[in-house]
């Protein structure tokens, strides 16, 4: 199972989510078409945040903002 899921809700309350259920975040972005993209730390959190946003999975590929790189200098 993948530590990351793609969720129907703000990312604001993504990440209130994850505190109230003690679940530490790796990665989280918001999503182009709404939503956010989260990563969890581990496999156990990321199953612990399927379960309490199941209803707001977004099941399949999504479109996500491209990865921007900062120039060294």
């Amino acid at each position: 199972m993948s530590r990351a899921m793609n969720i129907k809700l703000p990312e604001a309350e993504v990440v209130k989510l994850c505190a109230a259920a003690e679940v530490v975040i790796s990665a989280i972005e918001t999503l182009p078409s709404g939503g956010t993209h989260l990563v969890c730390r581990t496999i156990e959190g990321a199953d612990e945040m399927r379960h309490r946003c199941k209803k707001h999975l977004i099941e399949g590929r999504v479109k996500r903002f491209p990865f921007l790189v900062a120039n060294k200098y």
